[in-house]
């Protein structure tokens, strides 16, 4: 793929992208800091699984 198709695709890819609408920006930052509470949980239980078992 030469460079001029490359910004050709890009320009099209730009045009077809809309900025996110609060509720839909709401919703991905909420979704993301659950995500991240779960895997810390997550986490937290294995070290403390490890820290009885291995005293």
């Amino acid at each position: 793929m030469d460079i001029s198709a490359f910004f050709k695709n890009v320009k099209r890819l730009l045009k077809l992208t809309k900025k996110p609408g609060k509720e839909e920006l709401l919703l991905s930052i909420r979704i993301s800091i659950i995500g991240i509470a779960i895997i810390g949980f997550i986490a937290f239980i294995i070290r403390l699984i490890f820290a009885l078992l291995f005293r």
